[in-house]
């Protein structure tokens, strides 16, 4: 929106046409969704304490979960808030990859916001059914994935890169629809089944967008890409500064997160982050990368999936809880110990995704 008019200013005064630079305007967005979300958390945190808009814990989970009884959840709206805001007042609102991320994000954020609803308003223990859930992600991931495939002007929009490798590409033609519904709707779960501690899945989500940033930046730039000989996609460098947005507002709720947290994200704000992650990814080619980079979500959906699987086979279980993380809590760790390393072994997985930039 703000590109526009700086296009329009700088007819009068060339200094306006700094904002044309994709770094200065994820700059902006990021503090813009930090300020937003400063500005209004506190607030929005409040509302949902006055209307018993709280976390429901676990009976079977850890004791040291019952203090958490009551917190105020949902506040993935604010997440949504500052990012949608961010988004629109520095992104170039032309460009088909900013609409679609962003359409992807809040429409999940929706699925989430109902299910959340139906938790804690009308107090339905089920929520919203699993199948409709999974419908109504299964409906708009495909959408999402559709748009991208139709969208694509060129063959290096639909093929699926390799990391490491320069020239190992898969050409995927209408198979990409598939790969791309199955990334978005698989990680917009995955982020789910992660947020069950005190920042532990807002810190991996932050760290995960910033690198997608710099991957979308890098696509975007012809002669960046060139030097790197990765392909170069055209319009996708503006998903850096949704990025930005991204950051910003996930540093923003990590302030009222951390632990001990004063709000939760909720099915509004997972699913949602989770679906941006994923469209973002597919976006820059990069769903590998992402498998990578978002390596704790990936053990944690596994670790469900196993425990599941190996119950109903066998009558017994793999982990003392899944997902995961509750199992390292169930045999003694702190979980702010939990959070932590997770953090940084997330650190550690995004530093090598980023590394198949120049290790090719």
């Amino acid at each position: 929106m703000l590109i526009t008019l700086a296009d329009y200013l700088a007819r009068y005064d060339s200094g306006f046409l700094v904002f044309q630079y994709i770094t200065l305007r994820t700059i902006l967005a990021v503090l813009t969704a930090l300020l937003i979300s400063f500005l209004i958390g506190p607030a929005m945190i409040r509302r949902l304490s006055r209307y018993n808009i709280g976390q429901t814990v676990r009976e079977d989970g850890p004791e040291t979960h019952l203090v958490k009884s009551g917190t105020p959840t949902m506040g993935g709206a604010l997440i949504l808030v500052a990012v949608a805001v961010s988004a629109l007042l520095w992104a170039d609102l032309s460009n088909l990859y900013v609409w679609i991320v962003l359409l992807t994000t809040l429409t999940f954020g929706c699925v989430g916001l109902w299910d959340d609803y139906r938790k804690l308003v009308l107090q339905d223990t089920r929520g919203l059914p699993a199948r409709k859930k999974y419908l109504w992600q299964s409906l708009l991931g495909f959408a999402a994935a559709l748009a991208l495939y139709l969208g694509a002007s060129q063959p290096a929009e639909t093929q699926l890169m390799v990391p490491f490798f320069k020239d190992f590409v898969i050409d995927l033609g209408p198979w990409f629809i598939l790969l791309a519904y199955f990334v978005i709707v698989g990680t917009s779960n995955a982020v789910n089944l992660t947020d069950g501690l005190d920042g532990l899945a807002i810190l991996p989500t932050v760290l995960v967008a910033g690198a997608l940033g710099v991957f979308a930046y890098v696509a975007g730039h012809t002669q960046i890409a060139s030097y790197l000989l990765i392909p170069h996609l055209p319009g996708v460098g503006e998903l850096t500064v949704l990025c930005g947005a991204l950051v910003g507002a996930g540093l923003g709720f990590l302030w009222f997160n951390a632990y001990p947290a004063q709000v939760f994200m909720g099915d509004v704000g997972a699913l949602a982050l989770g679906a941006a992650l994923g469209t973002l990814a597919v976006a820059v080619r990069q769903e590998i990368a992402l498998f990578i980079m978002g390596g704790v979500f990936v053990v944690e959906t596994v670790s469900v999936m196993l425990q599941v699987a190996s119950f109903k086979l066998t009558g017994r279980r793999i982990f003392r809880m899944a997902p995961l993380h509750h199992h390292f809590e169930l045999k003694g760790w702190p979980e702010p110990r939990v959070i932590v390393r997770f953090w940084i072994i997330t650190v550690i997985l995004v530093l090598v995704g980023l590394a198949s930039l120049k290790i090719r």
